[in-house]
């Protein structure tokens, strides 16, 4: 079960506050946490826990911040013999607002991320050769993640690319692509289609599959997700929990949708496992803190009642 991820690092900066503010509102917040994280971290995080054998390459700042990142992940035995400590510019920060049902308003400032090369790929690559499943998300530079993707594709692995943050993507870089993996919001980014339904999920998945790809799996939160491919459309449950909070659900989605698959899983039992681990985290404050281990998701597949 090896698993490269290749994403970003931050230090996130969580505030709660009532709500969501609006352009030029000032809102009072009721607490404040500071946290290492990242789309990359999380993921490579989430995977570990649901357990895979997980490397990590990225690229973090030479400062305090870039330590803590390194010591949350080698805490939870990610490899981070690929992580590169930049030189030139700090790491990446993000500001996460969490609001009173749960859901987040995020802002992203990449720092060292953004030096994340294809050199540094090429230093990675004995990693990449060796995994069954290469996991990629958008906050590093585009060229970096479509020369990552070539790579996992000659070497066998199947490829992930969860496209977050919500950013046009090349039909170039999705013919790399084993499956991607956008949530409602940017899968209609992506083709236009505003997202109601399981029905419209699929004709999103649709528009997606002509431009190249071989499967989608479009996450619909507590609804579960909807799996598109040329043989068919299909819906996976997710599972009744309440929601405390959102701000690490796709992470875990696609870190525990990794190990699924490099554990041989059909595509079915991996997304279930997926939406299993994502729904623990949803029901949880926190981001690392809300990510499950593999004995709790197993405990949600065999106990939980399935939403759908």
């Amino acid at each position: 079960m090896n698993i490269t991820v290749i994403g970003s690092t931050n230090t996130e900066m969580i505030f709660n506050a009532p709500v969501i503010p609006a352009a030029g509102e000032t809102v009072l917040g009721s607490s404040f946490a500071m946290s290492p994280g990242g789309r990359g971290v999380n993921q490579a995080i989430a995977a570990a826990r649901a357990g895979g054998s997980v490397v990590f390459i990225g690229r973090t700042g030479n400062d305090i911040f870039g330590e803590q990142v390194l010591k949350v992940l080698q805490e939870d035995r990610v490899d981070t013999s690929f992580v590169i400590r930049d030189k030139a510019l700090a790491s990446g920060m993000s500001s996460i607002i969490l609001d009173a049902r749960g859901e987040t308003g995020i802002t992203i400032t990449a720092g060292a991320n953004s030096n994340l090369s294809v050199d540094d790929i090429l230093h990675g690559r004995k990693a990449i050769d060796k995994a069954d499943v290469v996991l990629l998300q958008l906050d590093i530079p585009t060229e970096t993640v479509r020369i990552a993707a070539d790579m996992a594709r000659s070497s066998g692995a199947k490829v992930i690319l969860n496209p977050a943050p919500a950013l046009p993507v090349s039909d170039e870089l999705l013919k790399s692509i084993s499956i991607l993996t956008p949530d409602a919001l940017q899968a209609e980014v992506l083709t236009g289609i505003h997202i109601t339904d399981e029905r419209s999920a699929e004709l999103a998945g649709r528009i997606l599959l002509e431009r190249g790809l071989n499967r989608v799996i479009i996450t619909l939160r507590s609804k579960g997700a909807m799996v598109i491919d040329n043989g068919g459309a299909e819906h996976v449950p997710g599972f009744k929990m309440k929601t405390v909070d959102t701000s690490a659900v796709n992470d875990v989605f696609n870190g525990a949708l990794a190990v699924g698959l490099a554990e041989e899983k059909n595509f079915y039992e991996a997304v279930l496992f997926a939406n299993a681990a994502a729904t623990l985290s949803a029901s949880r404050s926190g981001t690392l803190a809300s990510v499950p281990n593999r004995r709790e998701i197993m405990e949600v597949l065999k106990t939980a009642h399935r939403s759908h």
